[in-house]
Formats: C-alpha cells, structure tokens, sequence
C-alpha cells in the first residue's frame, strides 16, 4: 500500500469510506460480475476467473499508464459497441450508487467516532 497525507483531518470519514471500506466495494462489483455471467451460462470458474482477470488487468493498466480513469473507458469503449452499451446501462445508477454508498460509510464513521469520544 501507500500513505496518503490529509491536510484537513474532517477529510478522514470520507477517505475511510473510500479506502478502509473500498475492497468490500471492488469485492461486491466481482461477485455481481461472476453471478450476472453465470445466470447468463458461463460455468462459475471461468466467470470467477475472467472476472478476476478483468479486474487485475483493469487495475495494472490504470496504475501503470496513470491515465485518468474517464480516459482509459474512451479508450477501451468503441462507439456502438458491445461495451457502449453495457455503459449505458451501468450510467443508468452506478454514480449515484457509489455516492450514496460513500455517503453512507462518511456518516457511520463520523457517528463512531464521536460514540468513541463520549
């Protein structure tokens, strides 16, 4: 891992909901992943491995090339595509999912530290 310095200490609830909370996170969107691919027909190793290999690769790339995430999907997404339109349907709720769900992780870590000073 890495250390990251906050400036501004009432940014911590929200880095623990990012970073301390975040591999359940990545972890859910695998096993969502691998049960979609399955209830489509693939057999649950190879859509726990591809799942797998999906993400590793994903990560590797946007770690190594330190291009923006926004940047590397325009690259990987051809217009019309069978990725364009698994997008679409991602676009639909997957933000407002994933701000809500920090949202919820910011505020339950600010209610327990302040349970812990009392």
């Amino acid at each position: 891992g890495s250390i990251h310095w906050l400036e501004d200490e009432g940014l911590m609830d929200i880095a623990t909901a990012l970073s301390g909370s975040g591999p359940a996170y990545v972890l859910l969107f695998l096993e969502a992943l691998e049960d979609a691919a399955v209830a489509q027909g693939l057999d649950r190793p190879n859509a726990r491995a591809l799942t797998l290999q999906t993400v590793l690769g994903t990560a590797r790339m946007a770690a190594e090339t330190g291009q923006s995430p926004t940047s590397l999907r325009h690259q990987v997404t051809s217009p019309g595509g069978t990725t364009a339109a698994a997008l679409a349907v991602w676009e639909e709720g997957l933000r407002s999912l994933a701000q809500r769900a920090l949202t919820a992780a910011a505020q339950r870590s600010r209610a327990l530290a302040s349970t812990s000073k009392d």
